[in-house]
Formats: structure tokens, C-alpha cells, sequence
């Protein structure tokens, strides 16, 4: 999460961390946030369940990220409502091209 942070505050982003469900669903609510970048797997949840129950109002552009690499996983995230879902490790560089998406720089992937 810290390196993540880095990069993204480095690469010129405002960042919000939040290290489980219960932090994650409380950041949704802030209408500052734009894009959400979610672990799959969390302390107590998964990303799939942040999305579903967040009742956020405003539109949001989401990317999932595992460690598991399944098709299952990434069309499960997909019906949960993110836009894309990456499988760790992941290039950095493909994430800016999602963030430079997310902005309206580039047709989707």
C-alpha cells in the first residue's frame, strides 16, 4: 500500500489510503474521490464486497488488483462494478495508462 501511495503521489495524484473494508466504505463517502484502487483481498472483506455496499453516489472509476490470477476473478470484478481488474505484479506503466483513462486521456483498454 505504501509503495502504491508513493508512486501514485509521485506520478502527481491526491491519495487516500485505507487498509481495510471498514476505512475503505468511509473514503467511498468523501466526494473528492475519484478513482478507487482496491485490493481484492482485505483484512476483513474483499474489494468485490467494498464495491457492492459502498452506496456512493457520485461516479467513481474502480480498478480491482489480485494476486490470484483467475478468470473467475476478474469477471467477478467486473460484475461487482469495477472497470478493470489487474493480477499482480502488474507493470506500473499499465496502471498510469488506467489513471490516464480514468482522466479521459485515452480510449479504454
Amino acid at each position: 500500500l505504501r509503495w502504491l501511495q508513493l508512486h501514485l503521489e509521485d506520478s502527481g495524484h491526491m491519495v487516500s489510503t485505507a487498509h481495510d473494508l471498514s476505512e475503505g466504505r468511509h473514503a467511498l463517502q468523501s466526494p473528492d474521490c475519484d478513482v478507487l484502487i482496491s485490493d481484492i483481498l482485505l483484512p476483513d472483506g474483499t474489494g468485490w464486497e467494498l464495491l457492492e455496499q459502498s452506496g456512493t453516489v457520485h461516479p467513481f472509476f474502480s480498478i480491482a488488483m489480485s494476486g490470484i490470477g483467475r478468470s473467475a476473478d476478474s469477471a467477478r470484478s467486473r460484475a461487482a462494478g469495477y472497470r478493470h481488474h489487474l493480477f499482480k505484479p502488474f507493470p506500473m506503466a499499465l496502471l498510469d495508462k488506467l489513471l490516464a483513462e480514468a482522466a479521459g486521456g485515452m480510449a479504454p483498454l
